[in-house]
Parts: structure tokens; sequence; C-alpha cells
């Protein structure tokens, strides 16, 4: 049986503008792409788009799944009772499907083995939620901040010990292994500066996760933890915020094999937060400016040399709930002088190349697998339409409808 989606407006993932169209789906892949209206044989299922913006699911390019907070369940911490975090992870990857991130990249979790058994529950279609690239638990910079994402298990320092690590990590499954290769000034004043990790250690977990056929992830503020994550071999580095020309042309050097996402989300968030009064966020709230400020200068620098960027806002605290991901896309209209188009097309065909899927995810072109959105409005002029998941009409995953339009027959 085919899906098909007659009279559609197609953002194709690419960047370029929308065109009318149609499109037949079949078993888990895009079949055939028309600019006229397909014609429905014996027992297939067809949608009428009536000039909405089909286009492919997005990426979250910074998943926190076990960070506790979404739209629909406020924790004011960042600490769950293990069953209690397991149900809530598996709440956060339907909250992210529902609001159209149809895969998603682990930028650590708050548990060894959490995303491991939930992707295996995600793969088997056994609960809803994105395609997830699962990761283990990440090591925390020092600090004295209630969110702390959570005290987890140390690993041996040294060359030697990092690798021990990794190989640990990928044994049990996961395909992400998040270094903070720098520290966190929101959660420890002057932490971003600090490097947690020597050029030894980090060359020597590069080493290993090639071997272990597993990525690396680097939180790094640092100009230097940018450097050694790069040399390294990191898949892809967040924030990057204090990145060098030096540091600018290495990333640009490498910029077929690795990605930067510079989660603008948190933040924004930051800035805008409105803490209860036994919290203060003051000296969180002055490094926000400054990490503002500076990536405003430095992601337009990157977009203009290729560096392959990405959106994702360090979702999932109190201030910043998982759910509202998408609201990264109109923070980079607004600060980073993308368009909306440029915007979607990062989380979209970009996306889609971070999940090592770059030949058949990401973009509406035939062959390609049918994860899909169909938009009541036209995101291309106005990106912040897909904040509201009631605007997202249909949800489409490998050729499975997770969200059906009413519009249907």
């Amino acid at each position: 049986m085919r899906t098909i989606i007659n009279n559609a407006n197609i953002f194709d993932g690419t960047g370029s503008a929308l065109k009318s169209g149609s499109v037949a789906v079949e078993d888990k892949h895009i079949v055939l792409i028309s600019e006229q209206p397909i014609e429905a044989q014996p027992g297939d299922r067809v949608i009428n788009a009536d000039g909405k913006t089909l286009m492919p699911g997005m990426v979250e390019a910074h998943a926190h799944l076990t960070w506790p907070t979404s739209v629909e369940k406020f924790v004011p911490g960042m600490s769950l009772p293990p069953e209690e975090l397991a149900l809530t992870a598996a709440r956060n990857a339907r909250i992210l499907l529902d609001h159209g991130f149809t895969s998603a990249y682990s930028a650590g979790a708050l548990s060894k083995t959490l995303e491991i058994s939930l992707n295996a529950h995600l793969k088997d279609g056994g609960m809803p939620g994105p395609r997830l690239i699962p990761s283990s638990v990440e090591r925390e910079p020092p600090n004295d901040s209630e969110l702390d994402p959570g005290h987890v298990e140390l690993h041996a320092r040294g060359p030697e010990g990092v690798k021990e690590f990794v190989k640990e990590c990928a044994d049990i499954g996961a395909k992400a292994i998040k270094f903070l290769i720098s520290g966190e000034s929101a959660l420890k004043p002057g932490a971003s500066l600090e490097l947690l990790y020597t050029e030894e250690e980090l060359l020597a977990a590069g080493e290993q996760a090639r071997e272990s056929d597993v990525w690396l992830t680097g939180h790094a503020h640092a100009c230097d933890a940018v450097k050694f994550g790069i040399k390294a071999g990191f898949r892809i580095l967040y924030h990057c915020t204090y990145a060098d020309e030096e540091a600018i042309e290495m990333l640009v050097a490498k910029k077929d094999e690795m990605f930067v996402a510079p989660t603008i989300g948190i933040i924004q968030a930051t800035l805008d937060a409105n803490p209860p009064p036994h919290m203060d966020m003051t000296h969180m709230k002055e490094d926000a400016a400054i990490v503002m400020s500076r990536l405003k200068a430095l992601v337009p620098k990157l977009k203009e040399k290729g560096v392959r960027i990405l959106p994702g806002g360090d979702y999932g605290f109190p201030f910043n709930p998982n759910g509202r991901n998408a609201r990264d896309l109109e923070l980079w209209v607004e600060h980073f002088g993308y368009t909306p188009a440029e915007t979607l097309h990062a989380a979209t065909q970009l996306g889609g190349q971070l999940m090592g899927m770059g030949e058949e995810l990401g973009l509406v072109k035939e062959g390609y697998l049918a994860d899909l959105l169909l938009i009541d409005g036209d995101p291309t002029q106005n990106v912040s339409i897909i904040q509201n998941k009631q605007n997202i009409t249909m949800i489409m995953q490998e050729g499975r409808l997770y969200k059906a339009p009413l519009s249907m027959s």
C-alpha cells in the first residue's frame, strides 16, 4: 500500500524555495515525487495536503532525553529516582516526536544505560520517539549549582583511563560518547575557560573511538577545548564560544568531517528566566550575555566558511524544557542572520548528515526515508509556526503515520 500526499507545497530540505507537488510513499521510502497530483491505485491511502507545507522531519542535534523538565512536566531540579527517570525519558522521547523531531543525536545522559535501553524500544516500535543516536553518561564539571545535571560515575584519568571509558561505553551500546572538554561558567563562574582533559587524553579517546566505531561529542567553550576536540576527531562540538581565528580555520579544514552546534536555546532561556527568590541566577545571566555576544559574531563566520552548523539548544532544564526545541530555529533568524529556509536546511538535511544517514535522511527526495511533516502554514516565511505542535498536522516516520491529518481517504 502506498501513501500519497497530493497538493503540497514542498520544502525539500536543501534550502530551496517551495515547489508545488505531490509525493508517494511505499514501505519506508519516498518512491515518487510529481509536479501533478498522483493518481491513486486500489488500496492506496490518499492525503490532500491542501497547500500545506510538506518538509522532512527535523533532527535535534543536542538531545537530552534524561534532562527532566518538559513542556508537559516541570521538575525544579535535575535529579530523579531511577524509575521516574526512565519514565521521564520515555515521555521526553514522545514529546520530541510530537513536535516534529523524527531523529535525535544525544548530547549525554544522566544514566549509563538508560538511553541504550530506550533506543531498543524506539527501534522495535515499542514506544514513540525519534530515531536516536544514544549516549552514555557525561562527566560533569565541578560546581555547586542545583542545576547541575547530576553526579555520575567518574572514569580513571590519563590516556589509558580515558580509552577504557570510551571502550566501556561502546561495549554497552552507546553510539555517541560525551566529553566535557571544558567546564561550564553557568554552573561555576569561570569554568568555561578551564580545561577538564589534556590533549593527550583526548587524542587517546579519539583513537579508542575509531577502534570501537563510536562518535565523540564535545562540550567545548574554551579555545583550546575546541582545538583539542578537532585534533582528536570529535564528530560534533557544542558551543565553541571562545574559538579564535586559528580554531575557526581548524574547523573549516574539517568541515566535511565534523559539525558545530552553538546551543543558543539555553543561552536565550537563561537570559529570559525569572527564577524563584531562593535561586540566584545573576552570574548565569552575566555569562549568558557574554556567550550570546560571542556566538553572534562566531556563527556567521563559520557559516560563511561552510562549516556545518546545527540547531540544538540544550533543552530539558527547568527554564528550557524539552518540547521547546524548535525555538532554536527562530533564534537563529533573530541572532545569527539566517533565513528561515536556511535554518530548516540545517535542521533537516544537515541533521541527516549528523545522524550518519545523509544519503537517505533529511530530504524530500525519491529513495529517501519517508520522515515527513505537514505544516499548516509556510515555515520558510515564518519559522516560528513550527513551535506550535498544532500546526504540525502530519508526522510520518519511515513511512508510518504517527500523526495522521484530518484530510485523508
